[in-house]
């Protein structure tokens, strides 16, 4: 299969699609990968590199969309990228559809299939290629956090752990899954004052059993994430729903209930935020302020930390990619219906239930396609 890897345009968006290593594996199992030239400079790979593991360098994004049957990149397709996708292409990437209605337009326009990172599951009912990305966002967000609240960036002019005499920032953690898990690490690690809000009663048993007396840990009503925000001076919003648009946790009216300078860090931007007043931020103006409030959403969170966040990435998704193009996109997804719940745009037709539901599209299962 020809394989095509192209250089990622997000704003500040600095992680490659395949690495130097994965290239070798694809080129070991007899395929051909054409790599845009300087797509890997963000995680410091250079064309050399890529060269020197079997792939050819293409001049530019036209060349490697043109000349490709798969597509594999990181973030979703941007409008221009959308543009140069043909019927039967095959992309594989984050799409997180449900709340970009003009992606999901032009991605059904195209005729292209389209494989989403972040539907693809496991057997324990996880999602194994969301779950790296996860765990750097859930730990930058704690960074971000810190950094949103000292002064000059709008906070109220905290040092999250504080010092001997001086009580330390109050972190509220809202989902308790793999974000929330690590953002709690990373936040106790500070030796902040932690409470983990969540509505399972198995994450509860869970992050208290690990996190003992160093973090609270508290049922999701809300009432109890009503007052805890009001209290709160960093609030990370980690709620996932797979495939669906993030629910609003926090309405507008609980930002009056905080102090000046508190800060929010959206880190379900991607599936349009679990906060009222949140919008999609990049990492060249990452902040803004509502209600006195400190608003960090950024969509690309992991980007910043391109090389840690491309080969964890590549841990996860080399084999599936692997599948794709030793079997052809339909054997593979007959043969793995983790795979499969991959599958969200095909061909013209929406196979992903939440999407549909959301967008207002007819669902088609996957199976129906393959078929």
């Amino acid at each position: 299969m020809r394989i095509g890897v192209p250089r990622e345009i997000k704003n500040h968006e600095y992680r490659v699609g395949l690495t130097p290593e994965s290239v070798a594996e694809l080129a070991g199992a007899g395929h051909e990968i054409l790599v845009e030239t300087q797509a890997g400079a963000g995680i410091g790979a250079s064309d050399d590199e890529y060269g020197a593991a079997g792939a050819k360098i293409a001049p530019d994004a036209k060349t490697v969309f043109s000349s490709s049957e798969m597509i594999v990149k990181v973030k979703e397709p941007q409008a221009e990228e959308r543009a140069m996708l043909r019927e039967d292409q095959l992309l594989f990437t984050y799409l997180h559809l449900a709340p970009d209605p003009e992606q999901t337009a032009d991605l059904i326009k195209s005729g292209a299939v389209c494989i989403a990172y972040e539907t693809v599951t496991d057997t324990a009912g996880g999602l194994p290629l969301l779950k790296p990305m996860s765990q750097v966002a859930g730990r930058m967000s704690i960074q971000a956090g810190a950094t949103a609240l000292e002064k000059a960036h709008g906070g109220r002019g905290m040092l999250l752990g504080g010092v001997p005499g001086v009580s330390p920032a109050k972190v509220t953690i809202i989902g308790g899954g793999v974000v929330g898990f690590n953002a709690a690490q990373m936040a106790v690690g500070m030796h902040a004052d932690v409470t983990i809000l969540d509505k399972s009663s198995v994450a509860l048993e869970r992050l208290s059993n690990h996190f003992e007396a160093s973090a609270k840990v508290v049922f999701a009503s809300k009432a109890a994430v009503a007052e805890t925000v009001a209290q709160s001076d960093l609030v990370i919003g980690a709620v996932l729903v797979p495939g669906a648009a993030a629910p609003k946790i926090v309405t507008r009216g609980m930002l009056k209930t905080m102090q000046q300078g508190a800060v929010l860090v959206d880190v379900a931007i991607d599936q349009g935020g679990c906060f009222e007043t949140s919008k999609p931020t990049t990492h060249a103006d990452p902040t803004y302020i509502v209600d006195d409030i400190v608003h960090y959403c950024v969509a690309n969170m992991p980007g910043a930390v391109a090389r840690t966040s491309t080969y964890a990435l590549n841990n996860v998704t080399l084999p599936f990619a692997l599948a794709l193009a030793n079997k052809g996109w339909k054997q593979a997804l007959k043969d793995d219906t983790h795979l499969r719940n991959g599958l969200n745009i095909a061909h013209g037709l929406v196979t992903c239930a939440p999407v549909a539901e959301v967008l207002g599209y007819d669902f088609v299962p996957g199976e129906s396609v393959l078929a």
